[in-house]
């Protein structure tokens, strides 16, 4: 099972959400040119993790932040107060009643990897995106998708694929599946209304992520 610590990587790529609209999903280079944004930028999510190991999926609210660089920022309000901050090769972990956790990126060399890839994203650099995963645009402006596959073996073994979903001229989610079957679904700014606990199910989320539950 991908580590915690992953999963929180990962979600920085959530903040395209504070994207600018685009028309079509048309080619992977149009659609990561369109999700470029000047930090500082924020956004709401509702993560929902499916794990083997639990019964019912485990689901976070909070906020995302993009504040420039390397430096991301991911603030969970509930069910626990958490704030995991990124900058300069360090990952911060803060948990209300527990003392902050620090980790160099340079133990998880697959992770830094992952982590210059949202980077590039966030800026809109397709190129180097293109360089640690392989990406696919599909769709179109009532629902796009951007699919990325990993490059690196190592990190393949890990996470089998990430989409990124928009609906409506708007990035929604973002669908992280793991080798071993686990999963996460974030939903992005409007689509991270609350969810209620009989609709916390991949046929419900994929809705939201569509766009289908809004319309």
């Amino acid at each position: 099972m991908i580590s915690g610590t992953t999963l929180r990587l990962a979600t920085a790529l959530t903040l395209a959400a504070l994207a600018p609209p685009i028309c079509a999903a048309t080619s992977p280079e149009a659609l990561v040119a369109s999700l470029a944004r000047p930090a500082p930028a924020r956004t709401a999510f509702t993560e929902v993790r499916f794990l083997g190991m639990l019964e019912r999926p485990l689901v976070l609210t909070g906020e995302l932040a993009w504040l420039g660089g390397d430096r991301l920022r991911r603030s969970v309000a509930s069910p626990y107060r958490e704030q995991s901050d990124i900058a300069d090769d360090t990952l911060r972990v803060q948990r209300d009643g527990r003392p902050p956790r620090e980790m160099p990126l340079a133990r998880a060399p697959e992770l830094k990897g992952l982590l210059l890839s949202f980077q590039a994203l966030l800026s809109g650099d397709a190129a180097a995106l293109a360089g640690a995963f392989e990406l696919r645009a599909d769709g179109d402006g009532a629902h796009w998708t951007l699919h990325l596959v990993p490059r690196d073996a190592a990190l393949r073994r890990r996470v089998g694929a990430i989409t990124v979903d928009g609906s409506a001229r708007e990035p929604r989610c973002l669908s992280l599946d793991e080798a071993d079957g686990d999963a996460t679904v974030t939903l992005l700014g409007a689509a991270a209304e609350p969810l209620p606990p009989a609709h916390v199910t991949r046929a419900e989320l994929a809705a939201r992520c569509s766009g289908a539950a809004a319309r």
